[in-house]
């Protein structure tokens, strides 16, 4: 409860007398408003971060139906400055929803189809000799980019794959000795099939545990699918201009530093550390997360909040990201596998154990 009204003086007789110059009686503050207040309300000017999220989505839904997790998480990855990796079988808009995004921010833009002849050089660039200067030269390759797609990550080789290492965690290409820093700001969004075996490399755990997120999405409920026929009952092109610019780089890094002053209660920080340690001390794992796990939930977390126009972290947030940040970042033991168990039971039934901080 929050009390807007300040409290009048009980006894009048003892300040009737007073001289004007006087300083107002002290307001009254019980209990319950000493214990609430920190929380009733926020401290930090998040309009600036609710408005761009708020264009974005407008823009995003001017072609994109449903799918409204899958955004709010893919913000959520950006404004706390991670990379995503999206799951799903075809046709449910990953690449689509992903290339619309990078419209909606003045950055430059890549995409790189994945494939199995594909070489490392072909992502990070090569360095070449120049016959008319008689120097060698470095051309940059499509990873020099401030929004990324990769589309079918996992149709490249082992040593494709590994060229992605560096740039993602280190925002930098090393090539001949030479290192090259990426611009601000730079962000991946992967996507993969997971259907389709044949002809794929399965992402080792290592290039796994780069991306903060992982999103798995489904297919559309029946109220949703029929919405995108009747929007394209007459019209079959998907008209990418009507998606406008509404965000550049810069406002982008303002939000960041939003993100990063969010607040989080030290009993909060020990219900992340718990979660991600259970997941080391589990009988049903046979791998648990690391520590970079536990700083990718409070990034998450804290960019959650800040969505939510809240300058303060709660266990809410931090349950509602804890899947998407884990679930590729596990591995179930083989009997869990046979009995059928997923990563999301295994997640959901570790919170349901780790008392919830008051």
């Amino acid at each position: 409860m929050h009390i807007d009204e300040i409290n009048e003086n009980p006894n009048p007789d003892l300040t009737s007398d007073a001289d004007d110059n006087s300083l107002p009686p002290e307001p009254l503050v019980t209990d319950e408003q000493n214990i609430s207040s920190p929380w009733t309300q926020s401290r930090l000017d998040l309009s600036p971060l609710k408005l761009a999220s708020e264009q974005i989505k407008q823009e995003l839904q001017k072609v994109i139906i449903g799918q409204t997790e899958f955004i709010d998480l893919l913000l959520s990855a950006l404004f706390a400055g991670g990379h995503v990796i999206v799951e799903g079988v075809p046709g449910i808009a990953k690449t689509l929803t992903a290339k619309l995004m990078a419209q909606t921010l003045e950055v430059d833009f890549s995409r790189i189809q994945f494939t199995p002849d594909l070489m490392p050089s072909d992502v990070i660039g090569t360095t070449v000799f120049n016959m008319q200067s008689s120097e060698f030269s470095f051309n940059e390759g499509p990873v020099f980019a401030n929004f990324v797609l990769i589309d079918e990550i996992n149709r490249a080789p082992a040593k494709t794959q590994a060229a992605l290492f560096e740039v993602m965690e280190e925002h930098q290409v090393t090539v001949d000795g030479h290192t090259y820093p990426m611009a601000f700001p730079f962000f991946v969004i992967a996507t993969q099939n997971p259907i389709e075996q044949e002809g794929t490399y399965k992402l080792p755990e290592a290039q796994l545990d780069r991306f903060l997120v992982k999103i798995n999405l489904a297919y559309p409920d029946l109220g949703e699918e029929m919405a995108i026929l009747q929007r394209f009952r007459n019209d079959f092109k998907i008209d990418h201009k009507q998606v406008g610019r509404v965000f550049s780089a810069q406002e982008l890094k303002n939000c960041r530093e939003l993100v990063e002053q969010i607040q989080i209660k030290d009993d909060l920080l020990q219900y992340i550390a718990n979660i991600t340690h259970n997941t080391r001390n589990s009988g049903d794992l046979f791998l648990g997360a690391s520590p970079r796990a536990s700083l990718a939930i409070l990034k998450m977390a804290k960019a959650t909040a800040a969505m939510a126009g809240r300058d303060f972290v709660t266990p809410d947030d931090i349950q509602y990201v804890a899947y998407p940040v884990l679930n590729h970042r596990i591995i179930l033991t083989p009997e869990r596998e046979m009995e059928g168990f997923s990563t999301k039971d295994v997640i959901k039934d570790i919170i349901q154990k780790i008392e919830v901080p008051r």
